[in-house]
């Protein structure tokens, strides 16, 4: 899985190239795979050259030969493949009719490129950097008691219901209503009719996610959510992957954000984790110590600057991120994006997009 960091590069790089509409078929996208001879890409290229001086149409000859030119100069200076492979792409980017700006992007992406492809068409092909952005890693959650159960993913930093369900379970049983023996048979009957509900579900999404699936979180009051995890309703294949069963009040979709919150000690190393501790201590500073905390453009960039940053922290959506990101590189400043699919996410944002944990307080 990719950190924000790097995910939300990359996904701004995507965005770019998929923001450029060549007018014929002129613009050139070349994956090199990981391990591949870059040389053999280049003269690949120089052949094309030859190849597009058959184009009918001049201009469209014109600008992809010119294109190919600027490609074959970029990747030569590359000495050999980066490990990753390398994904580059050229065009003329004008958007006047009989103008001419031509244009080189290349980057050496974070996940490792399968294919070898070069092609010419009206759009860049990223389908393969794409694929890097999507969220792979997924847990699935359920929380339960005899009542009601929800089931629930978290996909990236993104917490989902599949369903909510309730039970027929009979509650406590009532004078001159079922003898004692009859009452536990008809509870038992209901509750294994319950779990069997719950787990053919769970069996079904859960199985369909693959690999993609990392590992299952179970939660609830009572010694219910025990009772289903210890007899065979889940599929064999699922149970070796549940990774914490947790003691939690609710059984709703507030219980699924209980059970998260409180399986932070096994969810430790995801971004959906991090991110909240991150903006979480930026909170709490904010109420209890806040000379130790700047937020807001003009405030961070001076703090920035004067190198009393020790974290920075960035939404998603804020602009200005390549200027603050320079002045973090030279001053030691760790710096972080932060999504705004949480909760916590949604307060950065609020308080200006940016904040920052200082060092030592500092007069503006």
């Amino acid at each position: 899985m990719l950190d924000t960091k790097t995910h939300f590069k990359l996904r701004r790089f995507v965005t770019e190239l998929k923001s450029v509409r060549g007018r014929h078929t002129e613009l050139v996208t070349v994956y090199v795979p990981a391990g591949y001879d870059i040389i053999k890409i280049i003269q690949h290229l120089m052949q094309e050259q030859g190849t597009a001086s058959n184009i009918k149409d001049k201009t469209t000859r014109q600008h992809v030969i010119d294109s190919l030119e600027r490609m074959v100069r970029h990747l030569r200076l590359y000495k050999s493949t980066p490990p990753n492979g390398l994904a580059a792409f050229a065009g003329n980017v004008a958007s006047q009719e009989g103008k001419t700006d031509l244009r080189v992007w290349s980057i050496e992406p974070p996940l490792p490129i399968n294919i070898r492809m070069y092609r010419c068409d009206q759009t860049f092909v990223t389908d393969e950097l794409e694929q890097m952005l999507a969220v792979k890693d997924t847990f699935g959650l359920i929380v339960m008691d005899n009542r009601e159960a929800t089931i629930g993913l978290i996909r990236g930093k993104s917490i989902q219901v599949i369903k909510q369900l309730g039970s027929n379970v009979p509650g406590k049983l009532q004078v001159g209503g079922f003898s004692q023996a009859r009452y536990a048979r008809l509870k038992e009957e209901a509750e294994h009719e319950f779990y069997k509900r719950i787990a053919d579900i769970a069996n079904t999404e859960f199985l369909a996610l693959g690999k993609d699936l990392r590992g299952i979180l179970i939660g609830g009051p009572g010694p219910t959510k025990e009772s289903f995890h210890n007899r065979d309703y889940i599929n064999n294949q699922l149970k070796k992957i549940v990774i914490g069963i947790k003691d939690i009040a609710y059984t709703d979709e507030s219980g699924l954000h209980e059970l998260v919150n409180k399986s932070q000690d096994i969810l430790a190393q995801e971004e959906i984790i991090k991110e909240k501790k991150l903006v979480q201590e930026i909170l709490e500073l904010l109420a209890k110590n806040s000379d130790k905390v700047a937020y807001g453009f003009s405030d961070v960039k001076k703090a920035l600057e004067m190198g009393a940053v020790e974290k920075v922290l960035i939404s998603e959506d804020f602009k200005q991120v390549d200027e603050l990101e320079q002045i973090a590189s030279t001053t030691g400043a760790q710096l972080f994006i932060i999504s705004t699919e949480t909760k916590e996410g949604v307060q950065l944002r609020d308080l200006g997009g940016v904040a920052a944990v200082l060092r030592y307080k500092i007069d503006y």
